[in-house]
């Protein structure tokens, strides 16, 4: 298997994939990691670390095919290949191609990759480790750049091989979703679809949902939109802006972070706009949609418009469209008339699953 991975900066690739190749070591899997900027800095030791965009373009193609046809001679002969590298840059130069097509093709990967993260997660890992300057809105931006960039450059080569947008995530879970879209063509790709914004303040409910996805991922290669969580930051910057602060503190890697609050206000629509696009592609790479709608303390069911066009839009997919609907209250006729099957908790969910035999590997 030859694997392409990209994503943009301060997603942190290199010390992901490393896990990754780690996990697969550990279940029999021999996997080659090829870092392209490290390859790339090595057979230029003159340029300083953190420059190497800004050599002129000329001589940063030439380093870039050097590289790329040392690793296009390595995957010949290697059992698994990743190769870690970026669709696109934006610089000084301007937004330009970090890939050859010719060489690409010479490649011929199996899958295309491109390793996503949260907004918060991506500025924090900038400004501790990186001297690239930037806004929230160039974050934003840079990571719809790289996801286009990536499926443009996955079909322009070969249309028929897969390419996904995965969110890192906790380590710990999508290392393993990660490993399961390369070696187990086997388990079903289930879309986790559930309430957030609504439920950002319910702990109790928020609690029922993490059940619930820990109980999917035992049993499916699941793309979570909870591995990315930002819808909240309006509602925080909301909150900030009437105790008259002009900043907004989060949690982000284990520490608190604080975000000028105007350029959280800038974004708003641009994540409500990449969370509706990109849930939609999530569910497009997926085999099935599996929805959990928790219980509010009043016994109405916690059902956001979200969800149910996630629900609309898997149907209309020709996806399976599973609902876990836990309230008394009856579900209304756009869930029943969009779902496969409706359960009436977890337990019954996870039962019909094992005699359907969506069990994952061990």
């Amino acid at each position: 298997m030859i694997i392409v991975v990209t994503g943009m900066v301060g997603v942190d690739k290199k010390n992901y994939l490393e896990k990754v190749c780690q996990f697969a070591g550990e279940r029999g899997q021999e996997v080659l990691l090829c870092n392209v900027g490290d390859r790339m800095y090595a057979e230029a030791p003159d340029i300083p670390p953190g420059k190497i965009l800004d050599i002129p373009m000329k001589r940063l193609s030439s380093l870039r095919r050097s590289v790329f046809k040392d690793i296009i001679a390595k995957a010949q002969k290697a059992p698994n290949l990743i190769v870690n590298t970026h669709a696109t840059f934006r610089w000084r130069h301007g937004l330009f191609p970090a890939v050859d097509f010719d060489q690409m093709r010479q490649l011929n990967a199996d899958m295309y990759i491109c390793l996503i993260d949260g907004v918060i997660a991506l500025h924090t890992r900038l400004e501790a480790e990186h001297s690239a300057e930037h806004t929230l809105k160039d974050l934003i931006v840079w990571r719809e750049e790289e996801i286009i960039g990536t499926e443009m450059l996955c079909k322009g080569i070969n249309e028929r091989i897969p390419f996904y947008c995965l969110a890192r995530g906790t380590e710990a879970e999508t290392t393993e979703t990660f490993y399961g879209l390369i070696f187990d063509g086997r388990t079903q790709k289930a879309y986790l679809s559930f309430p957030m914004t609504v439920v950002n303040d319910m702990e109790d409910v928020k609690n029922e949902i993490d059940e619930f996805r820990q109980l999917m991922k035992q049993s499916f290669i699941c793309f979570d939109p909870g591995d990315l969580e930002e819808s909240y930051l309006p509602q925080k910057a909301r909150r900030a802006s009437q105790k008259g602060l002009d900043y907004v503190e989060v949690t982000a890697l284990g520490q608190k972070v604080r975000l000028d609050l105007h350029e959280v206000q800038q974004i708003e629509r641009d994540i409500n706009s990449q969370i509706y696009a990109r849930d939609f592609m999530l569910i497009d790479q997926s085999e099935m949609i599996i929805s959990f709608i928790p219980t509010l303390d009043d016994g109405r069911a916690a059902i956001s418009s979200g969800v149910e066009r996630e629900l609309q839009h898997a149907h209309e997919a020709a996806k399976e469209v599973y609902v876990i609907w836990t309230a008394k209250q009856n579900p209304s006729v756009f869930v029943t008339q969009t779902a496969t099957k409706v359960f009436n908790n977890m337990a019954d969910a996870a039962e019909f699953f094992k005699k359907k035999k969506y069990i994952k590997r061990n």
